[in-house]
């Protein structure tokens, strides 16, 4: 996925006038401009990134819901749940305990510090992090 992607899907959304799935695509393609310009993080764009920017924008839009919900405004509500929908299109699948389990078992280097940095880098965005540790020490 890239950036390339993300606006032709935007453009594909205002043809078809949905107005909500326009505004989400607008949320997550400025949180990745702001990345991209910020001069701790590369000029390039992955799609660690993507999911990250829209993993974040999920939980904004999951907040500000909640918050019309206890408001009343069930009209907003349904419109943050469509600009929800949209944003999770970007968002894959969790690993399980058990696939992590699995990877984990195939590398060589049991190590905290070794199996940390191959799920960094090999399944960024795929994993919860946290989950990887509690697998690890179990074993």
């Amino acid at each position: 996925m890239t950036m390339e992607e993300l606006k032709k899907d935007k453009i594909a959304a205002m043809k078809a006038h949905e107005t909500d799935a326009v505004t989400a695509y607008n949320a997550l393609i400025s949180r990745l401009m702001l990345m991209a310009t910020d001069p701790n993080h590369g000029k390039e764009i992955s799609d660690a990134d993507i999911v990250s920017a829209a993993s974040k924008t999920e939980k904004e839009l999951l907040e500000e819901q909640e918050n019309f919900r206890k408001a009343g405004r069930e009209e907003t509500v349904a419109a943050l749940d469509r600009q929800i929908a949209t944003v999770r299109k970007y968002i894959p699948a969790m690993m399980s305990a058990e696939e992590i389990k699995a990877v984990i078992l195939s590398l060589d280097d049991k190590s905290v510090p070794a199996v940390m940095k191959h799920f960094k880098s090999n399944y960024a965005g795929k994993c919860d992090m946290k989950l990887v540790n509690e697998t690890l020490r179990s074993l």
